[in-house]
């Protein structure tokens, strides 16, 4: 897979190619979006252009530049062992000084088989006050011949200090038919129909990473049961961390949306869940708007307190109350 291959983000993938073709490559970029969209397979195939053998590198031109895909160097960047490139990413939750410290380890040498040393710290916002601390002096004297990619969805998170000192590639959610031609390449295409195919694209709210990671139908089962053994009064099944918890609440969003949208349209052409939209229209018989949205403000409310570890056993008690006038199951 090489940078053509990406779909939906042309913006993002011009700007790159202007920065390539003009030999301007800034120090550090800030790849920002929602997850699945792309960004980390960007910078992977940013940085087999800019070390790929088939290129020659000296030559400024206004054409795409594209990675061979084939020769060892970007064998062995797709599989990350190539000398010149290194992948951070989060262990337990958390970017820790540990693995900042790899990294400037890794930039302190001059390339060794490539053309420029490539640093990739995915999900950036979730550095420690430590390692943020210590990653920005790598930011105010970056080593020359050295590109440093920072992936974030929540790059509001990131210290301005370091935002400021990136720059920064916006990259957007993709509109559902790309989702799922996204979705349709990186699977068997004879493995599902194409109505599951459109269902799963639209729950990836044009994520196509999301869908191709993860099971989305197995997870909104999970949702929809531990929805049922709330509205029963039934506290058997409580959540077992705050990271449950944060992709319970939302599919909660996402169920509350469909029932707003349903009701104020009556159009099931415009749900999400568009494979439940029998049962939605049902359910959004038996609730009002005001209700529908006051149940979004409060959960939205208790989500921004997720992060903070909240007592599970109380905000399921909580959330229990909140959902109780959804008398009616999916």
């Amino acid at each position: 897979m090489s940078l053509k291959d990406v779909i939906g983000q042309e913006k993002a993938i011009n700007i790159i190619q202007g920065s390539i073709s003009r030999n301007r490559i800034p120090s550090a970029y800030l790849f920002a979006g929602e997850s699945g969209i792309g960004k980390k397979f960007t910078a992977v195939n940013m940085a087999k252009i800019l070390n790929c053998q088939s290129i020659q590198h000296s030559a400024v031109s206004c054409q795409f530049i594209d990675c061979c895909d084939e020769c060892a160097s970007c064998r062995k960047i797709d599989a990350q062992i190539h000398p010149d490139f290194l992948m951070v990413a989060p262990e337990k939750g958390e970017v820790r000084i540990a693995e900042i410290r790899a990294v400037e380890e890794v930039l302190s040498f001059a390339p060794y088989e490539g053309q420029r040393k490539v640093v990739i710290i995915d999900d950036a916002e979730t550095m420690n006050s430590a390692a943020a601390n210590a990653f920005l002096k790598t930011l105010e004297e970056p080593p020359s011949l050295s590109l440093i990619i920072l992936i974030s969805s929540s790059p509001d998170r990131l210290p301005e200090t370091i935002r400021s000192r990136c720059s920064r590639i916006n990259f957007s959610p993709l509109p559902f038919e790309m989702c799922e031609e996204v979705i349709k390449k990186a699977v068997n295409q004879q493995a599902a129909s194409s109505s599951l195919y459109k269902t799963v694209a639209r729950l990836a709210m044009g994520r196509p990473g999301l869908a191709v990671s993860g099971d989305l139908i197995e997870e909104r089962e999970w949702f929809i049961k531990l929805l049922q053994e709330m509205i029963s009064g039934r506290d058997k099944e409580i959540w077992t961390d705050k990271e449950e918890i944060g992709r319970w609440f939302d599919s909660a969003f996402v169920l509350l949306r469909d029932l707003a949208v349903f009701k104020i349209t009556g159009r099931g052409d415009m749900l999400i869940n568009i494979d439940l939209m029998e049962k939605i229209a049902g359910l959004s018989k038996s609730v009002g708007l005001k209700d529908i949205i006051e149940s979004y403000s409060k959960l939205s409310f208790l989500r921004g307190y997720v992060d903070f570890n909240l007592n599970k056993a109380i905000t399921w008690n909580y959330t229990s109350f909140i959902m109780s006038r959804f008398k009616r199951s999916l």
